[in-house]
């Protein structure tokens, strides 16, 4: 998300960074690449100009011009007027209301309004421990009501039974009925969509709403279609009344400049990321969290919040334990790597982090992608408890066997064996060295650059992430922050 936005900017602003004192044509020039990188980001225009304008007021004057380090002080402007931007407030689901608080899901079809709306069903009774049912009202896209009713079963969320022929109006009456009765406390209404906006769609839409009194009307837009996105908006909003929006694709947008422009636009808040094909991979919106990764500066408590969710910290001290006494086996390294899936893979984990989009080039190099770990697991998986205790046992003709049994190469196994050894070694070494002996070593194995680079990040995770960094396993000695 944001890929080519934060490579940009963070071009135009290490630059007046690097630079000692700041004249005024330097900040004017830096604003100019800035509204470029914003408009090919696909921002809309209006917003543009309101940004580029507040970020000049308030960056040309003798306090940032005078100051000590003026270029970090017209990053921490540019930072603090991407906030307002995307918006102050971080707005939560409004279900204050007498049981059952209906929310009302509007967008166009294809937006990925049926798979947000089982996603959302899954966040409330999972995160906010209510009762939900889910209920469609598309009875124009072949088996889209059946589609929420197989959601509904994965997620184990209550469905509306289907009833052939019935119609929108019918079936909204037919949920609230049973939704009372049956004491939900949330009703999740999935309307149909339309190719495009037309007078039927709005109609239909506007008698639902005066029918069910939703507390929520949540319009569900594809990032991918950019300007597009921000005009539906509009029109939804203008016609039928939205309280907020979930804007779904956000993990293949590079550009990001429907993010920016929607909540300018129409004044109401993006309550939800969607950020992945998984049923649970719905992100409450947090305007601080988004600015963070726009200037590549991670966002360390979206990477712990994960890290709390997903590991169990006995897990990670007998993990870190083993890793320290040398014991460290292939069975541990595929429960790493399945921590590491649970978190988004290696693309979601590496976006939390600070200063990443410096070295994105290296990665690519490396070709680090989630389908390397999905390998790796296969091919950890196609050797016996033994062979995974003792790699030693690995012969040339159990290496072939694992190949065959994996769907892999014997060079792709003796990758994941290479790794796995070179790792074992780095840990011998570290525990050999101490930390500043550790240092130099890695600092010889990846070059200066590289390990100025990665040495700085971590400066950078331990400052923003409160105690986050280490050797226990992936995430560092202690994934969850004392309280």
């Amino acid at each position: 998300m944001f890929e080519n936005l934060t490579g940009k900017l963070g071009n135009v602003l290490d630059a007046l960074k690097k630079r000692g004192a700041l004249k005024e044509e330097d900040v004017l020039l830096a604003l100019r690449d800035i509204r470029t990188a914003l408009l090919e980001a696909d921002v809309a225009l209006p917003v543009v100009k309101a940004f580029i304008d507040k970020v000049r007021a308030e960056a040309i004057g003798e306090k940032v011009l005078r100051s000590v380090t003026p270029g970090q002080q017209v990053v921490k402007i540019v930072h603090d007027a991407l906030i307002e931007t995307l918006g102050h407030e971080n707005a939560e689901l409004n279900l204050a209301t007498q049981p059952p608080a209906v929310i009302l899901m509007a967008g166009l079809q294809g937006s990925g309004k049926t798979t947000s709306a089982g996603k959302l069903g899954k966040f409330i009774t999972n995160k906010l421990r209510k009762k939900v049912l889910l209920a469609s009202l598309d009875v124009y896209r072949p088996a889209a009501q059946e589609q929420l009713e197989i959601l509904g079963r994965q997620i184990n969320v209550a469905t509306l039974p289907i009833v052939a022929g019935e119609k929108p109006a019918a079936i909204t009456q037919r949920a609230l009925k049973a939704a009372k009765l049956e004491g939900y406390d949330v009703l999740i209404l999935d309307s149909a969509g339309r190719l495009s906006i037309d007078d039927d769609l709005m109609n239909e839409l506007i008698a639902v709403r005066d029918l069910a009194k939703p507390v929520e009307t949540l319009l569900v837009a594809d990032s991918l279609t950019g300007q597009d996105a921000v005009v539906t908006a509009e029109n939804f909003h203008s016609r039928v009344g939205i309280t907020g929006i979930i804007l779904t694709r956000i993990d293949g947008d590079a550009r990001g400049g429907a993010a920016l422009s929607m909540r300018a636009v129409t004044q109401k808040p993006i309550k939800f990321l969607g950020v992945g094909e998984q049923m649970d991979a719905l992100q409450p919106f947090d305007a601080a969290r988004i600015a963070g990764r726009i200037l590549d500066m991670g966002d360390i408590v979206s990477l712990v919040e994960k890290a709390s969710e997903n590991i169990k910290l006995e897990d990670a001290k007998k993990a870190a334990e083993k890793l320290a006494k040398g014991n460290f086996d292939l069975g541990d390294y595929l429960d790493q790597l399945r921590q590491m899936q649970k978190m988004g893979g290696l693309s979601g984990l590496m976006s939390m982090l600070p200063g990443v989009g410096k070295i994105k080039n290296a990665m690519a190099g490396a070709n680090l992608d989630d389908g390397i770990l999905k390998k790796h697991e296969a091919i950890i998986l196609s050797m016996t408890n033994k062979e995974r205790a003792k790699p030693d046992l690995l012969n040339a003709s159990r290496r072939k066997r694992i190949a065959a049994g994996s769907g892999t190469t014997v060079q792709q196994v003796n990758q994941v064996l290479k790794q796995f050894q070179d790792m074992q070694t780095m840990m011998k070494r570290m525990n050999k060295l101490g930390g500043k002996g550790m240092m130099r070593s890695l600092q010889g194995m990846l070059g200066g650059n590289a390990m100025n680079e990665m040495e700085e990040m971590a400066k950078n995770m331990q400052a923003q992430g409160n105690g986050l960094g280490g050797g226990h396993g992936i995430l560092g000695p202690n994934p969850f922050p004392e309280k």
